[in-house]
């Protein structure tokens, strides 16, 4: 993971080199509508009010967990005791982007969804909420934190999550086999490189020319930033946008020349 120094040097750069966030000079109608419709979308959704109320209550719960750390850096069976507090603090993805999420299954209206790393639930509810006409499949790797996700997935009713817990490398191609085709993918799991490439690859053959995929925390660390270069340019992604704490990436086959966007965000 980056210093907080160095990645405020990083934004500091993103933010220069960024393309308005207005979709000013944007030479992409695609581009161009999803700022205008999503990334600029004023509407506030009463599912959002429900679900801030509870990161509130997560925020504020000293409550010991004893989980399996298997993110980036960690020992696979690593046993750690945290409290949901420190869990909420460090690990759900802020309002601003959780949203974001919310306007983009919105606007694509997927039906077939999946979330690599549910935590305590938070963004899993917002993609769940954005349609729930969709199936959303949340992959999560600590037990003691999936039973907690659960029950907030029954406080808000929530019906169209099926919650999937184990080690990714053991549950992901599974999930994918019984899903078939994969409209919408949400990516906020091992922070590394090799586990996170090999989860796009994985995931890969499941996509088609709609599918949207989108990476968290793609400038985290020089690995994160390195897999997000590797993600955008390969050669079935067609379109790529980088919103410094998410990416974005679509395959779309009516577009024949690749694309890389830079937004601010």
């Amino acid at each position: 993971m980056y210093h907080i120094t160095q990645l405020a040097v990083k934004y500091a750069q993103y933010m220069l080199t960024a393309k308005n966030g207005k979709g000013h000079g944007i030479h992409s109608p695609f581009v161009y509508e999803l700022v205008r419709n999503v990334f600029n979308n004023p509407s506030k959704p009463a599912a959002w009010h429900d679900i801030e109320a509870l990161r509130k209550l997560l925020l504020k719960d000293d409550s010991l967990l004893q989980i399996n750390d298997f993110g980036a850096g960690s020992s696979k069976g690593l046993k750690k005791q945290r409290s949901i507090r420190q869990i909420a603090v460090s690990s759900l993805k802020s309002p601003k982007y959780a949203r974001l999420l919310h306007r983009m299954v919105q606007y694509f209206q997927p039906k077939n969804m999946v979330e690599l790393g549910t935590s305590l639930g938070i963004t899993t509810a917002y993609l769940a909420s954005a349609n729930k006409q969709s199936k959303v499949v949340t992959l999560e790797g600590a037990d003691a934190i999936a039973q907690i996700a659960k029950q907030h997935f029954q406080r808000l009713q929530l019906n169209n999550i099926q919650l999937v817990v184990g080690h990714f490398d053991e549950t992901l191609l599974g999930v994918m086999n019984e899903a078939g085709k994969i409209d919408f993918v949400f990516v906020d799991g091992n922070h590394a490189f090799k586990p996170t490439l090999r989860y796009f690859k994985t995931i890969l053959p499941y996509t088609h020319a709609d599918t949207v995929m989108v990476f968290d925390d793609i400038h985290w660390s020089a690995e994160m930033e390195k897999v997000w270069d590797a993600i955008r340019n390969d050669s079935a992604v067609t379109l790529s946008i980088d919103l410094f704490f998410m990416g974005i990436v679509f395959f779309r086959s009516q577009q024949h020349e690749k694309q890389h966007f830079t937004i601010r965000y």
